[in-house]
């Protein structure tokens, strides 16, 4: 940790930072942003550079070395990241990949699922609490371990205790719509209190060699999750999904109380992991000293070119991330059906993280992030138009195996997106202050695909115009209704002995002003902006260790 009269001396000499060189670190100590450096070169320059650092001509200045095999060590890191990720990922994965959501939209409208919505805002503002995360814990326990464990078991706790209520409360949400919103509010909080302590862990968790493998643990941990928590659930939660396979009927609380034991599982196995101990500066201790820095990293132009770039960058598929299936849905798509349109999408992510990871690198690490935009804006467009010409049920397999194809290819591009833009934030982030200076990246990448999920849902409700037809002695009478999209709505009308008819779907008004945004937002600033921050030399980004 640094001081603000040092920092602010940084800053007036950033012309010289480009050539700053410390000596490598010890096996104990944080990573030097040179040594990361080398990983992130050109596979030439790799081979000339593997052990010592590239003078400006390009010119090597050691011996090289062979590549190494991945260690037995980094390994076990790894499958220990990417089971902290999943643990994270289950409870955020229920409320973020709409598995309850699907469940709440038989029985609320748009604007309630909106207020549902904001319960992912923890998730998104957890860098106002990562400083003391990050600085505060109980040595004897370790720096990261101090927090993970009392979060995991919180979490499994929460599970454990909503799996006895969970059932009734989704079958009648109208009532309950603000404890649901504020039991969720709670998961989303501790995972994201956990995904600090497991970020900056993962920084000195890898060797330097394997640090780019973090994104990837990451990338398996939550889409693993995502699995879980909507395609098995989903599946296994639909009566007749049971019925066909002769399975008894997964209900909400036996998934939930079945979560919560492997929760308290992975706890007590963190208890015989071993954390090596971090050598820190006094100053890193200091919670004030951390906030200082964060605002002394937010004042520098390319950190707040960074930030706004993540905080417009996902308006163009928003109403496709957040409406378009649940439309689906709505027209007659069996929540089985989707969740085999899931499945069968899932090893397609894996490959798409992969295929990032390799190519986030060098002095191009927004590349395969840039160019999967144009593949997401095109499905945001295709799949408004399948929700438009949705056929009656029941599906045909045609129909069912071309929904199957357009989800694995959207689904690949967002995950190339995802890994990419991890892969750049690990490659900028300073190990010196472990997992803030990610948080910090993080908090508005998320936070671009938050705040205008609300606003989506909110304006899907506000274009449409819904009518109840009642016939009364043979006269056709239209009442305007206020929602006919929920069940409340729908029985509203019923109990008039009349039928809901939507004569205007906001969705389509929405998802074109989405993609109109997206579109301008993409060519006058988002291409030249990434274009112009990846140039950066990664000192450029390390304030704290450049000192």
């Amino acid at each position: 940790m640094v001081s603000t009269h040092s920092l602010n001396k940084v800053r007036g000499a950033a012309s010289s930072m480009d050539n700053v060189r410390i000596q490598p670190r010890t096996p104990r100590q944080g990573m030097h942003d040179t040594e990361l450096e080398l990983t992130l070169l050109e596979e030439d320059e790799q081979r000339q550079a593997s052990v010592g650092v590239l003078n400006d001509d390009g010119d090597s200045t050691r011996t090289p070395r062979p590549k190494r095999a991945m260690s037995t060590k980094d390994q076990r890191a790894m499958s220990l990241l990417i089971t902290l990720y999943l643990i994270q990922g289950v409870p955020v994965s229920l409320y973020a990949h709409r598995s309850v959501p699907f469940l709440l939209r038989e029985h609320l409208s748009y604007s309630q699922l909106a207020v549902f919505s904001l319960a992912s805002y923890p998730y998104s503002l957890k860098l106002f609490w990562s400083p003391i995360v990050d600085s505060k814990f109980l040595p004897t326990v370790g720096r990261r371990k101090s927090w993970i464990i009392p979060m995991q078991l919180i979490i499994g706790t929460i599970m454990f205790a909503m799996s006895f209520h969970a059932e009734k409360l989704i079958q009648d949400p109208t009532d309950n719509i603000n404890l649901l919103s504020m039991i969720f509010t709670g998961l989303v909080f501790f995972s994201a209190t956990q995904d600090i302590a497991v970020d900056g862990w993962a920084l000195t968790l890898l060797s330097e060699e394997n640090l780019s493998y973090a994104s990837t643990c990451q990338t398996i941990g939550l889409t693993t999750g995502y699995f879980a928590s909507f395609t098995v659930f989903l599946a296994l939660n639909s009566e007749a999904f049971a019925n066909k396979w002769g399975i008894p009927r997964l209900t909400m609380d036996a998934y939930l109380r079945f979560w919560g034991v492997v929760c308290y599982s992975v706890t007590a196995w963190l208890f015989f992991v071993k954390e090596d101990k971090e050598v820190l500066n006094v100053n890193e201790m200091d919670v004030k000293r951390v906030y200082l820095t964060i605002w002394d990293i937010c004042k520098l132009k390319h950190v707040q070119s960074l930030l706004a770039l993540h905080f417009v960058a996902k308006i163009g598929f928003q109403a496709n991330d957040a409406v378009t299936q649940l439309k689906m849905v709505e027209k007659g798509l069996k929540k089985e059906d989707l969740a085999i349109i899931v499945l069968l999408d899932f090893p397609f992510q894996m490959m798409g993280g992969w295929i990032a990871g390799k190519f986030s690198t060098g002095n191009r690490a927004l590349r395969p992030w840039l160019l999967a935009f144009w593949p997401r804006l095109g499905f945001a467009l295709s799949s408004t138009l399948v929700v438009y010409w949705f056929p009656v049920p029941p599906i045909t397999k045609g129909f069912l195996a071309f929904l199957v194809a357009h989800s694995v290819l959207q689904s690949f591009a967002g995950t190339i997106q995802f890994v990419g833009v991890s892969a750049f934030h690990t490659i900028i982030s300073d190990p010196l202050i472990g997992g803030t200076y990610m948080t910090l990246l993080n908090t508005f990448s998320n936070l671009g695909g938050t705040w205008p999920k609300y606003f989506v849902l909110k304006g899907v409700d506000y274009f449409s115009v819904a009518t109840c037809k009642l016939n009364d002695a043979g006269r056709d009478i239209t009442i305007q209704a206020q929602e006919c999209v929920s069940d409340q709505g729908k029985s509203l009308c019923e109990s008039m002995s009349g039928q809901c008819v939507t004569t205007q779907d906001g969705y389509y008004y929405v998802s074109a002003i989405c993609m109109g945004l997206g579109v301008l937002t993409l060519v006058l600033y988002i291409i030249p902006t990434a274009r112009r921050l990846e140039a950066l030399p990664v000192a450029r980004w390390r304030v704290a260790s450049a000192l």
